[in-house]
């Protein structure tokens, strides 16, 4: 028979282990990614198809062109110029953090 409080303890281990294994969820194809539990940062090569499944969706790096980065976000396409500006896409909040001549970092965040 298996004591009360081990059965509570394995009970609550697979609730510790979820943020885990959505963390590993993250992902792409010439993109790195780093993710939290609401929003992750993407670091699109430039010059080649970029493209990361984060946080559920597929973000992909469309183009840029000057201070604005055109990404396209489960589908919708969105233009978010570099540094404060900040677009909604698909129900999540995307910003440029930077552009140089060989990536493109951007956030995406859940907007609610």
């Amino acid at each position: 028979m298996t004591s009360f409080p081990l059965r509570r303890k394995l009970a609550v281990l697979p609730f510790a282990l979820l943020p885990l294994g959505a963390l590993a969820a993250c992902g792409g194809e010439n993109s790195r990614t780093s993710c939290d539990v609401d929003s992750c940062t993407v670091t699109f090569d430039r010059g080649v198809d970029a493209s990361a499944s984060i946080l559920g969706v597929k973000a992909e790096l469309v183009k840029v062109q000057g201070d604005l980065v055109t990404l396209k976000i489960a589908g919708q396409q969105v233009t978010v110029p570099v540094g404060d500006g900040e677009q909604e896409a698909e129900g999540f909040n995307v910003s440029v953090q930077s552009v140089t001549q060989d990536n493109v970092v951007v956030k995406i965040s859940n907007a609610g």
